[in-house]
């Protein structure tokens, strides 16, 4: 089989990208280890485990590849505001959206959801599905990539965009480095229903052990649910995840001071080892890596997956308009400009949770004070929050023209 383009990894951030160019003439093939059948859906069911917080830029891209209707159509949790404040001190800060004028500052969506409602217009292209396909060989062959699968089946392509997540096949099996190191913490993640509403706040303490969240959810019971990411480190989440539900709760209750009350419902635990990773490179010649194929950041802002559709945006962009001009998609200098783009706006970010991972874990009692002082500060400032939360909601100015109002 024969391709123009190969997309390895049809999660959400490869999906968007095969999307981006379905109109391209590009004879695409988005082939993924999993199967890629869209799960059936009701308002009643639990929530996943899984979420996103989409800002404004990655919800402009979702409906430009015309999947965000489906997305809304299943179910979404708008926020407006966002709380976050210092559990050993009484620094605090507040993001409200009406201080940008407008009417929320994100939406907080199960992955699966996202995912499924890409798979819909997927299913109705002209883009080659392979579900179920595992990648046995992976070399380089004049031009060309050739890829076997674990059936068989050789497929030859100039060009491999590598969107498998973290621990991707496509970075491991070309050879692209990373740097990476361990936070030396987990992330335990579930959704609970609290005993006050969450007023479409998105809550986080900074605890001695780690950042908390509780994400707004909208359930079609009416309860007043959160999603939760906990990060703490591992022996204490061993501990955790070894409570029953009623000492989970308490716990929970304590670690954000009850700030919605009692905690009164736990759905099932997941406890996720946290590692940075960042590819020294996301291009090789006919090679490209995006999403967490090319960085994963702490889950401390819920940015990892803004900054994975960023990437797809990007890169699908820079092939469009090197078609345009009639250049060789799978060329390193054109590929490049990809890399040039995006490459210094994931280390800010990747750069900037690091710093505030390190400083809200810090002990000594001057940085502490320092850390209050500072949070203060900025929630006085308001030029200094406006600036932070366009950054954060995707209202720059660099942005790839699927993101741009």
């Amino acid at each position: 089989m024969n391709a123009d383009l190969i997309i390895v990894g049809a999660g959400m951030v490869g999906s968007t990208l095969a999307l981006a160019l379905k109109d391209s003439g590009l004879n695409i093939v988005l082939l993924d280890s999993n199967s890629l059948s869209v799960a059936p859906f009701s308002p009643a069911q639990p929530f996943e485990s899984r979420v996103s917080a989409l800002s404004i830029a990655s919800q402009r891209i979702l409906e430009r590849v015309a999947a965000w209707p489906g997305i809304v159509a299943r179910r979404v949790s708008p926020y407006s505001d966002m709380h976050v404040w210092d559990g050993s001190g009484t620094g605090n800060i507040h993001f409200s959206a009406s201080s940008l004028h407008a009417e929320v500052l994100g939406h907080i969506v199960e992955n699966r959801l996202v995912q499924d409602a890409l798979l819909e217009q997927l299913q109705q292209s002209s883009i080659t599905l392979m579900a179920e396909s595992h990648i046995e060989l992976l070399r380089r062959s004049g031009q060309e990539w050739l890829m076997q699968l674990a059936d068989g089946t050789e497929i030859r392509s100039p060009l491999v965009i590598g969107a498998d997540g973290a621990n991707s096949a496509i970075r491991r099996l070309t050879g692209m480095a990373t740097r990476e190191w361990d936070y030396l913490h987990h992330a335990i993640v579930t959704s609970v229903r609290c005993e006050k509403p969450h007023q479409h706040t998105a809550w986080q303490r900074f605890t001695d052990e780690g950042p908390l969240a509780l994400l707004p959810l909208q359930h079609s019971d009416g309860q007043n649910w959160c999603s939760i990411v906990w990060s703490i480190p591992p022996e204490r989440a061993q501990a955790v995840m070894a409570l029953d539900d009623a000492a989970f709760c308490s716990a929970l209750g304590q670690a954000c001071e009850q700030r919605l009350g009692v905690i009164e419902h736990a759905e099932p635990r997941h406890s996720i080892p946290l590692r940075q990773r960042h590819a020294k490179r996301y291009v090789a010649p006919g090679l490209a890596l995006i999403g967490d194929a090319a960085h994963s950041i702490h889950p401390l802002a819920g940015q990892g997956v803004n900054l994975g559709f960023l990437d797809a945006a990007a890169l699908a962009q820079v092939i469009l308009h090197a078609l345009q001009r009639g250049e060789q998609i799978a060329s390193e200098r054109v590929l490049s400009r990809f890399e040039r783009q995006r490459m210094p706006d994931n280390l800010t970010m990747m750069a900037a949770m690091d710093g505030f991972q390190h400083l809200f874990q810090a002990d000594a009692l001057p940085v502490r004070l320092l850390r209050n002082m500072g949070l203060t500060a900025v929630d006085d400032c308001s030029q200094a929050k406006a600036l932070f939360m366009r950054h954060a909601l995707g209202l720059g100015h660099n942005l790839p023209d699927l993101a741009r109002p």
